[in-house]
């Protein structure tokens, strides 16, 4: 895919670029998955940004997921029904959880939880804040631990901590929250039957829960590698990430998947240090750097090789044909677009191969206003 666009010589590099023409496709594909948008629980994690919260309610999606505080803000900020924070709220950040209630009371803000002491801590404080004190109290969901053992109850374990969990003061268990990262399989077929034995534990815990008189209405389950087969169940809330945008992980693993990577990084050779190599000015300062192997395929040059990898140098090998001068623009796919677009401030948005906005990374850093 070429991803060129016209005046893309005016800009520095390293540049993150968002094609909005292919993300809005991604889109699209998601949702007719889903089967419109009243299902979808999407993470922001991958796009951290309030622009991007705004695209996907123009399509009709109004619940949104998260792991910081400043991302739930961030939801807020792009006009957010409901935020979920899908990470274990402790210290200043319990506070924090709550002041959002209290500042953007046009979203509701939902919590995640897998310790009963911290649930009752949040509740306790929820209690004591105005507005819940009149009786609004914090809807939250039981985080479930499917075999990452990163967060979560173990299904084991889960009926008896729902029926704790749902006599705390303060807070409303709603349902249940499951991210299936571990289930990261390859094969489609394996991973299909994994996610449908997954589902079938889950619901015969949440009903023995419902037996004795705890409703759990709300499940939000699943990640980009098993959307379409949670899609398919019913049974749930779906909450991709990646997939809006993808990247080059998720597109060359998963060749299942109907996605196409929307961002590439614009990049400049800089040196051509021997008649077979040349670098670019893409360190990883500029691209995530968390993945073994490749981090970033080059679309112009798929066989050049990496060869060393440093902060502001990234040095390639390219044994058949000449080297690409200093000075050319090649555009590199990130193998993770999630941290990589947390190093920059801000993406630029190309459309039909022009460029037409700049979208800031508003919860790229830890903090907004709470």
């Amino acid at each position: 895919m070429d991803y060129h666009f016209e005046g893309e010589g005016e800009l520095d590099s390293p540049a993150l670029v968002y094609h909005e023409d292919i993300i809005e496709e991604n889109l699209e594909k998601a949702l007719a998955m889903a089967g419109g948008p009243d299902r979808m629980w999407p993470h922001v994690k991958t796009f951290k940004s309030a622009a991007m919260v705004r695209l996907l309610k123009e399509r009709g999606i109004r619940r949104f997921k998260c792991a910081t505080i400043a991302e739930a803000e961030m939801c807020a900020q792009g006009g957010a029904d409901h935020v979920l924070v899908s990470y274990p709220l402790v210290g200043p950040n319990i506070g924090r959880f709550i002041r959002l209630g209290q500042r953007y009371g046009g979203s509701t803000f939902w919590a995640a939880g897998d310790d009963l002491e911290q649930l009752t801590l949040l509740g306790v404080k929820a209690a004591k804040a105005a507005g819940t004190a009149a009786g609004r109290a914090i809807p939250f969901l039981v985080d479930v631990n499917p075999g990452m053992n990163r967060t979560g109850v173990a299904p084991e374990a889960l009926k008896d901590f729902c029926l704790r969990a749902g006599k705390i003061p303060g807070l409303e268990l709603m349902g249940l929250h499951c991210y299936d990262g571990n289930l990261g399989i390859k094969d489609s077929g394996e991973r299909e039957r994994a996610v449908a034995e997954e589902t079938k534990k889950i619901l015969a815990v949440r009903d023995a829960v419902e037996a004795q008189g705890q409703r759990l209405p709300v499940l939000v389950m699943g990640g980009t590698p098993t959307f379409p087969f949670h899609a398919r169940n019913g049974a749930a809330f779906l909450s991709p990430g990646t997939l809006f945008v993808q990247d080059h992980g998720y597109d060359a693993k998963y060749r299942d998947l109907v996605f196409s990577p929307g961002a590439a990084i614009l990049t400049r050779v800089i040196s051509r240090p021997r008649h077979d190599l040349f670098t670019l000015d893409l360190g990883y300062k500029a691209i995530a750097s968390d993945q073994e192997g490749e981090r970033g395929i080059i679309t112009d040059l798929p066989g050049a090789q990496s060869e060393t990898h440093s902060e502001e140098h990234w040095v390639f090998r390219l044994s058949a044909g000449p080297c690409p001068a200093i000075g050319t623009i090649l555009h590199v796919i990130p193998t993770h677009i999630c941290p990589t677009t947390a190093l920059y401030p801000g993406v630029y948005v190309v459309r039909d191969r022009r460029l037409v906005n700049y979208w800031t990374v508003d919860a790229r850093n830890r903090r907004i206003l709470i």
